[in-house]
């Protein structure tokens, strides 16, 4: 099966399981930059793991929203785009694609740096990295990457390295639910995939600028789940981007991908 169904699997099917993963790994005790479990700087990855990533994706920075930014992919090129999805020895790779969201978001901070310039950040469900790179980039503070997939985590630090970046911090766990962080910014894109899963974003996130206040920024480019969530009642749309041709074949016609913001006043600023 080509890698073409393989996404399509992920986008229908198995984003359910990923959901319940999201779902059972609960977060435990308020996370803190210092005290997190995490890889950065000098963390060494396992050989054969790297190895392995940088044999089966292709570096690429085109048909996505931000040239800037060099990624680990899985394009048409590879080899997985064309075998059996079983045979990827690892999960469900979510990490290898640059979903819209993420784009939406990561092409926005780099537009706007004051949106994260001298901030703290928390990139969650970070995937590739591309949005947290971003922050980065744009002269975040602070940047932590959070995921649940450790070969995500792992993709991050080979991003990074592709972007001349230390690498940022990065936590494996799922942490919604949890103590809400102190963050300046919380940025998240294409994680409302799943009903059960939008409605605990919902509410950690409310609970994150009630305790906190904390700025959050969602990208999605409209999805059912999304836009039918009580959650978009609540958000106002900053920014719409339109999708590059490539971005559009690899999600079903989609044709663009807005920046929201999810705040007690609707007010902003411009940069």
């Amino acid at each position: 099966m080509a890698f073409r169904g393989w996404k399509r699997l992920l986008l229908l099917g198995r984003q359910n399981t990923f959901a319940k993963a999201w779902r059972s790994r609960r977060g435990g005790s308020s996370l803190r930059w210092k005290r997190c479990c995490h890889w950065s700087a000098g963390k060494s990855l396992d050989p054969e793991v790297r190895a392995f990533l940088e044999e089966n994706t292709e570096v690429t920075s085109s048909g996505h929203l931000t040239p800037e930014i060099r990624l680990r992919l899985l394009t048409p090129r590879c080899r997985f785009w064309r075998e059996k999805p079983d045979l990827w020895p690892y999960g469900d790779p979510f990490w290898a694609i640059y979903w819209p969201g993420g784009q939406a978001l990561s092409r926005y901070i780099l537009d706007n740096p004051c949106v994260v310039k001298g901030r703290s950040v928390l990139d969650l469900g970070s995937g590739c990295g591309a949005t947290a790179i971003a922050a980065v980039m744009s002269g975040a503070s602070q940047v932590l990457a959070n995921d649940i997939d450790p070969i995500a985590g792992m993709a991050m630090i080979l991003n990074c390295e592709l972007n001349h970046l230390n690498p940022f911090p990065i936590t494996i766990k799922n942490i919604i639910n949890s103590e809400a962080g102190n963050w300046d910014l919380i940025v998240l894109g294409d994680m409302f995939y799943d009903e059960q899963l939008a409605d605990g974003l919902h509410h950690w996130l409310r609970k994150c600028i009630r305790i906190q206040q904390t700025e959050v920024l969602i990208g999605d480019p409209g999805r059912h789940q999304f836009l039918s969530h009580s959650i978009h009642s609540q958000l106002h749309k900053v920014i719409e981007y339109s999708l590059p041709e490539y971005t559009r074949q690899e999600n079903n016609g989609l044709t663009s991908s807005i920046v929201w913001s999810y705040q007690p006043s609707n007010s902003s600023e411009n940069c």
